[in-house]
This record gives C-alpha cells, structure tokens and sequence, in this order.
C-alpha cells in the first residue's frame, strides 16, 4: 500500500482513481469530488473542506479526520466503509451506500443524512439539527445514540436500535420491523403507520405516540404525562409500567398498565374494537 502524507489537494478529482492508498495528514481544498472512483484506501488525520470529497469509493478505512462545513454530500454510492472518531459538520452524508459503520462520530449537520444505506451499524454517534436522516435505510443496528435532528427514521425498514437518546418530532413513520430497547423517545406522533414496531423499556414522552401502528408491541414501557390520545387505530400488545394519560380507540389488542387517567371509545373507534384495556390490581 503506497502512502501519501503531509499534502494538499485542489480543484476537480485531484485524487481520481486511486487504490492501495493510505492518506495521511492529507487536505483536499476547495474543488468538487476529492477522492473519487477508488477503493481499498485509508483515510487518516484528513481534512476535507470542498464538495463531494468520497463517491464511489469500495473497501475503506476513514479515521480521525474533519469533514468541514463546504464538505456537503461527501460520501454517496460507496461500499464497506468504516468510520471512526470523525467530526462531520457538512449535510447530506451517506447516501446509497451498502455495507457502513459508524463508531464514535459527531454529525453536527444532519440534514438529510443516511438515506438508502444498506446494512448500516452505528456506535456511539451523535447527531445534531437538520430533518430526515435515515431515510428508507434497511438493516440497521444502532448502540448509543443521541439525537436532536427531527424526523428521524423515517421508512426504515429491519432495525434495531439500543441505548438512543432522541429528541425529535414524527419519528419513525412507516417503518416496520424495528425493535428499540432501553431508550428514550422524546417527540410528537412518534411511530405512526408503522408495522411491527417493539419499544422494550424504552420512555416516551410527547403527544399521541403510537397511532395507526400495525404489529405494535411495548415491554415495561413507561409513558410521560404529555402523551395522550395514544395507540389510536393501533393492533397492539402493550405491557406498561406506571402511568398513562388518556388512551383513544385502540383498534385490538391487550393493553395493561398500573394506572390510567381515562380512556377514549367514540364514533370513530374502526373495527373489531375488541382492545382488552386494563389497570393491573
């Protein structure tokens, strides 16, 4: 593997096509599309500033560099990327890719970042501003996350998620087969049109969580006081602990909590309304 250390690049492709490559204390400047067209590189102590700086770029190692505020859509159309210990201040990262992971990475533009990655594994990220991130990915598995970007997982589809913290609003629509343990879902209308969506010991808190789900299930799960008219129109099984506010026409299912504040059945409760609600004794 050849190394090119301690140098600065400019203006259009100055790196196109390169392979076998370690990059080292490297800064590509102003210009459009750094490094691309490569594979089977290392990316190291690197400063990238201009556009578009990592397309089409297979088999990587990127660690410890600063991707710059004019570094917008830097990594699209590129496959088994690893990332570490990175500082991300550009928007739209990540974009068609298979094959990523992410490890102890601050993202402080995410706006429309991670859509239609594939196979996707994030440790301890975090993620700041900026709407959609994680649009339509599939097969993604996260462990420590926090998050204040809204519309956050939107069309997701086989996740798991672990030790999230996230701060958002409309959260997690239309996604299905998801499974989020040990977290803390702080946004309105959160999960809505979802199928097969599982919350284990997770904390909610923001108005009419968890409606028009299909498949949904909650494991001591505990609810904050601002949530009401939940699970409308939703197929569930939901074991909870503590307190719930108010619960609107559930469509079926078995719901348990320790206590509840009321409980909603009008005109518009859709069939079989058959939804078992009860307090445990």
């Amino acid at each position: 593997m050849q190394t090119i250390k301690d140098s600065s690049f400019g203006g259009e492709r100055p790196l196109f096509g390169i392979k076998d490559t370690r990059l080292e204390n490297v800064t590509v400047t102003e210009g459009e599309s750094g490094v691309k067209c490569c594979r089977d590189i290392e990316v190291y102590g690197c400063r990238f500033i201009g556009k578009y700086p990592l397309w089409h770029v297979d088999n990587s190692l990127i660690e410890n560099c600063h991707f710059e505020v004019g570094s917008r859509s830097a990594i699209w159309y590129s496959n088994n990327m690893t990332m570490k210990d990175c500082i991300i201040d550009g928007p739209k990262f990540f974009r068609e890719m298979d094959t990523l992971n992410i490890q102890d990475v601050r993202i402080n533009d995410a706006d429309e970042t991670f859509w239609k990655v594939r196979n996707l594994t994030l440790r301890h990220v975090s993620l700041h501003e900026g709407t959609y991130p994680f649009m339509f990915c599939e097969n993604v598995e996260v462990d420590g996350l926090e998050s204040d970007s809204k519309y956050v997982f939107q069309y997701v589809r086989n996740a798991v998620i672990r030790n999230a913290k996230i701060v958002t609003k409309d959260a997690f629509w239309e996604t299905e087969n998801v499974t989020i343990y040990d977290s803390h879902l702080d946004g309105e209308y959160l999960g809505w049109h979802s199928r097969n969506l599982r919350l284990v010991r997770c904390h909610i808190t923001g108005e009419q969580p968890l409606c028009y789900v299909d498949g949904l299930t909650l494991e001591d799960c505990t609810f904050g006081p601002d949530c009401d008219r939940m699970f409308e129109d939703s197929v569930l099984e939901a074991r909870i602990k503590g307190h719930v506010t108010n619960i609107k026409n559930p469509r079926s299912g078995h719901i348990t909590a320790d206590s509840i504040g009321s409980v909603t059945l009008d005109e518009h409760l859709l069939a079989p309304g058959d939804c078992i609600i009860q307090t445990r004794s």
